[in-house]
């Protein structure tokens, strides 16, 4: 009797084991996708596909596509990575099986970009929509219909044109001449299309020394040098600088791009819609190695310029020159490199198209 106790208590406990198991293995639930590309529209594979902070992580194949099952319902993070591509990363909240049909990849310094990130945070806004408010209610709707996406205003490039130049390379000094070239700020990495098949391949900036580039709208030289070169407080520099001015007290611009996301508040339909790549420039004096901010208070400015200081205050009230304005700073630097043997300008006039 005792025994067959023990048989009713063992199929019993089997029993509620089996049915737990069968349905957590129930709540589990799939997410899939295609990988594509923005411009060519072709699918891609050996992406490296993961749900950021767990064990699952498959590459694309067979046309682009991955599939995730028997993930626990939560919060996940999408990550994908394949070289020549913009990271691309997107929230998933797992309540059901969910196939996000084709997600959008971007080449570094696509043209269009913008275009095709617009794509890529439409699909991850609808998603996002269907995952919160499955029955299409509630937040900033007309009729069903869903607010149109952000967009993100402005670009990654230095200058968006192409244009002619001539790359020093470091390794063996090696002159790379007739290419035209863009170069992404973000990236650090510069697009060069060969003079004659216009194929487009992609160099790193800290291959690069310095270049000329002939600038495509005003027909003037424009000279870069690598900021490795230099030291800011003790430590070189990653990105280009552009040599406004040579001589005794070299001017040079840096340029930044800077994202800025958009502050909408969809519930009270305020605040700008679209993200944004603002441009900011800075200017630095060259110092032996070392770039120094140039300062923006006027007296600070006068020191840099020694016994000549009286000379160049005179200069700059002579021409009453705002000594914050760029265009005087280049002004400035110009005269005061003039008065030194040797002295030539690189450009007559300042550019400033960012």
């Amino acid at each position: 009797m005792k025994y067959k106790l023990y048989i009713k208590t063992f199929v019993l406990l089997y029993f509620c084991f089996f049915l737990n198991l069968t349905l957590a293995i129930a709540q589990n639930f799939e997410l899939k996708g295609r990988i594509v590309d923005s411009e060519s529209q072709q699918f891609l594979d050996e992406v490296s596909v993961t749900l950021r902070g767990t064990a699952f992580g498959q590459m694309s194949v067979a046309g682009g596509n991955f599939n995730f099952k028997n993930i626990v319902p939560g919060r996940y993070v999408l990550s994908l990575n394949l070289d020549g591509y913009n990271n691309y990363e997107q929230v998933v909240k797992l309540t059901q099986d969910i196939d996000l049909g084709q997600i959008y990849m971007v080449k570094y310094g696509a043209e269009g970009t913008g275009a095709a990130l617009q794509k890529t945070i439409r699909a991850t806004n609808i998603t996002n929509l269907f995952n919160d408010r499955p029955n299409m209610l509630g937040g900033n709707m007309v009729y069903g219909i869903a607010p149109e996406a952000a967009k993100v205003e402005g670009n990654n490039y230095l200058d968006k044109k192409w244009n002619t130049a001539s790359l020093l390379l470091y390794k063996d000094q090696k002159v790379l001449e007739g290419y035209r070239v863009r170069y992404n700020i973000i990236a650090n990495q510069f697009e060069l299309m060969e003079p004659q098949s216009n194929n487009v391949s992609v160099m790193m900036g800290l291959r690069i020394q310095n270049l000329v580039w002939v600038d495509s709208a005003y027909k003037v030289p424009r000279y870069f040098v690598n900021g490795m070169d230099f030291l800011d407080e003790g430590v070189p520099i990653s990105g280009f600088f552009e040599v406004l001015v040579d001589g005794q007290l070299p001017l040079m611009r840096r340029t930044e791009a800077i994202f800025k996301e958009s502050n909408y508040n969809t519930a009270l339909m305020v605040g700008n819609r679209n993200h944004k790549i603002i441009k900011r420039n800075t200017y630095f004096y060259l110092d032996g190695k070392n770039v120094i901010e140039v300062p923006s208070n006027r007296k600070k400015l006068l020191l840099l310029f020694g016994d000549k200081a009286e000379e160049m205050e005179n200069f700059i009230n002579d021409n009453s020159l705002p000594t914050r304005d760029p265009g005087s700073l280049f002004q400035i630097f110009t005269h005061f490199n003039s008065q030194f043997d040797g002295f030539q300008p690189i450009i007559s006039q300042l550019l400033d198209e960012n």
